[in-house]
């Protein structure tokens, strides 16, 4: 019997490789492991192609192909695609990997940072239903303690003191650990979220359990219902969430906040790293010129 890519990706999800990985990793590579499947090659579906016959020139029209549905997603789909086929060289399965030589489209930094008028409409927005207000809850702590959205919607409620307002967090990218205090208002809303949510361990869970148990949003839904609220709030169809870390961020360099201490917050460890979110804005720049005019006189 002849092996199919999607033979192959079953495999590759009963490995100990796959189940090493978080539940939400799990999930998203499934997914796209499915999309990659589902790509018309030649008068055939991409997973029903024998995985040896597969070529770097069809994995690359594979990728032309999901481009329609954005560059950042054709890159998930066939890195999933360049897992599956590594896993399967180690098993001796297939003998190359040809997504490994494809040409991939790559974005331009994104340099998108939300106002403050922003920010106030979407957590007013998002705080008015029910079924939202863990998703303003994930923004909202995003924004004030400049983290990514990925560790905030997986924090759980082991890592915050509601008594002092202290968050202990190991940031899971780079394994930084940040220790931050909390604004009147965040503190406010988590010991408000604590007498709703706090019987399980999740900060800001999907709303609704499965089964008996509560979930943490996994990416793709978190985004997919963040914008949701975005586009009920009437703000820019160009603002992602993603960007409240830039955000809070580039509002500690206008505020001059030394470099040491921004680090302490975002948890960099590169004073490169932070480089990006110094940006020549009209604020920085008329606060360094008033400066100078200011020793002046």
């Amino acid at each position: 019997m002849t092996l199919t890519f999607n033979e192959l990706c079953s495999a590759y999800f009963e490995s100990y490789d796959f189940n090493a990985c978080r539940p939400d990793t799990q999930r998203d590579y499934i997914y796209w492991a499915g999309r990659l499947g589902s790509v018309p090659i030649g008068g055939k579906l991409f997973g029903f192609i024998n995985p040896d016959k597969i070529n770097t020139p069809m994995a690359q029209k594979a990728y032309e192909y999901l481009l329609n549905s954005g560059v950042s997603m054709a890159n998930h789909i066939v890195g999933i695609g360049s897992i599956v086929y590594g896993h399967s060289i180690r098993l001796g399965s297939v003998n190359h990997n040809p997504f490994a030589y494809i040409k991939r489209r790559s974005l331009p930094p994104r340099k998108v940072v939300w106002t403050e008028q922003d920010i106030s409409t979407y957590l007013t927005t998002a705080y008015s239903q029910f079924k939202w207000r863990n998703i303003g809850l994930i923004v909202q702590m995003s924004y004030e303690w400049c983290q990514r959205q990925g560790d905030m919607r997986l924090l759980q409620w082991e890592q915050y003191d509601l008594e002092s307002g202290i968050l202990t967090l190991e940031q899971s990218k780079r394994g930084a650990e940040v220790t931050l205090p909390t604004s009147v208002g965040l503190q406010a809303m988590l010991k408000k979220q604590h007498e709703d949510f706090g019987f399980q361990k999740w900060v800001a869970p999907r709303p609704r359990p499965v089964g008996s148990l509560y979930q943490p949003y996994s990416m793709r839904g978190l985004s997919v219902q963040a914008k949701i609220v975005r586009d009920a709030s009437g703000i820019s169809d160009t603002l992602q969430i993603r960007d409240m870390r830039r955000t809070g961020t580039t509002e500690l360099v206008e505020a001059g906040v030394d470099l040491p201490q921004i680090m302490a917050v975002t948890g960099h460890a590169n004073p490169a790293s932070v480089k990006p979110y110094m940006k020549n804005t009209l604020k920085s720049s008329t606060m360094a010129l008033q400066a100078r005019w200011d020793s002046k006189t």
